[in-house]
């Protein structure tokens, strides 16, 4: 392990390079662009390709082309530029292509300001593309752990012949910390790899003949792919969730937040605790598959509410969060939108006043 100190956004495309991405397309935006410029300067080191697109069609098209290939792709955006790459990303999902996109979330609707914000939540769980297909989105709150997911991401990939999804807000793309990087995959590993997946990936012509890419060859035709892709979304929640409980087991207000609000909540979380307020925080560190049960198990009969922390109007997280507790414990909301990044005195002034009621 090797410890640095690097802004999140060219921590994450660091993290991607050691974890064998070599093909990387993408296109200007703010504030992700310090993303498609580390990979301008990083790949030719490596012996991967950089490419920004003349837009983001382009760019999301281009990295499902090397990705049907074998190689290990991704790209990045940032909310409206998510947006536009979503119809190649529902592509990837029906030919099931293992590629990687990051989002890094500005506000909305629409342009919106280029400071961080978390009003994408929606787009990357529920609708991001037509079609009714899923992604496991990684959520981090800090450098760190955007790292470690993006270095994982490319596996997880692989794993399921999916997208994965990087889902961070603009706060933590920007900002320094400290951070450890995981060794680099060496060379040899990937080529045995893509070796091994030879029979899953389109490389020409075979025996004559223009060869379909494998997957897109189901039994049971088209409803048959989307059935066996369904059951696959439904095992994750089996399987893949990730979810980090603080200080919940005597809480009597928990807070539902994920990425850089939590991280604000855990601060919030110390003073209150300081002035005996019993306060705990359930983060899902990925929110899809979304962990249903971590908020389902909280007992109504200990936890007089729940205060959900998001940089998000109207409130994007909530309605997992309610849906899993059947609507059982009262809710109330500490919200920024627009780019407005929480103040942790707003955080433990409504904690405080759901608390004394």
């Amino acid at each position: 392990m090797e410890k640095v100190f690097m802004k999140g956004c060219e921590a994450i495309a660091e993290a991607a390079i050691r974890g064998g991405c070599r093909f990387f397309a993408g296109y200007p935006i703010t504030p992700q662009n310090e993303i498609p410029e580390y990979f301008a300067r990083r790949m030719p080191e490596v012996g991967g390709i950089f490419l920004q697109g003349e837009s983001e069609v382009a760019s999301i098209n281009m990295i499902n082309g090397a990705a049907y290939g074998g190689t290990r792709s991704m790209t990045s955006s940032s909310s409206c530029g998510i947006s536009l790459k979503a119809e190649g990303v529902s592509q990837a999902a029906s030919s099931r292509l293992p590629i990687v996109v990051c989002s890094v979330m500005r506000g909305g609707p629409g342009v919106g300001p280029i400071t961080g914000s978390q009003q994408d939540y929606w787009q990357a769980t529920k609708a991001h593309g037509n079609g009714g297909y899923k992604m496991i989105v990684f959520t981090p709150e800090s450098v760190q752990e955007a790292v470690d997911m993006t270095f994982n991401a490319f596996e997880y990939a692989e794993k399921y012949r999916n997208p994965v999804m990087i889902l961070i807000d603009g706060v933590i793309g920007v900002m320094m910390e400290p951070i450890e990087l995981p060794d680099m995959i060496s060379d040899e590993e990937l080529a045995k790899n893509k070796a091994a997946k030879k029979a899953e990936y389109c490389i020409g012509p075979r025996d004559g003949r223009t060869q379909k890419h494998p997957v897109e060859v189901t039994d049971g035709g088209p409803m048959g792919k989307n059935h066996a892709a369904w059951e696959m979304y439904k095992g994750w929640a089996e399987t893949e969730t990730d979810v980090e409980l603080y200080m919940v087991d005597d809480a009597e207000l928990v807070i539902s937040a994920y990425g850089i609000a939590a991280r604000i909540a855990k601060s919030a979380i110390s003073i209150l605790r300081a002035e005996g307020y019993k306060v705990g925080l359930v983060r899902p560190k990925r929110v899809f598959p979304f962990p249903e049960k971590a908020f389902a198990s909280l007992c109504p009969e200990k936890v007089k509410g729940i205060l959900d922390v998001e940089m998000s109007m109207p409130p994007q997280l909530a309605e997992d969060v309610n849906a899993a507790t059947k609507g059982a414990i009262p809710m109330d909301y500490c919200l920024t939108t627009y780019g407005v990044i929480l103040n942790r005195d707003d955080i433990i002034a409504k904690a405080k006043e759901m608390l004394d009621k």
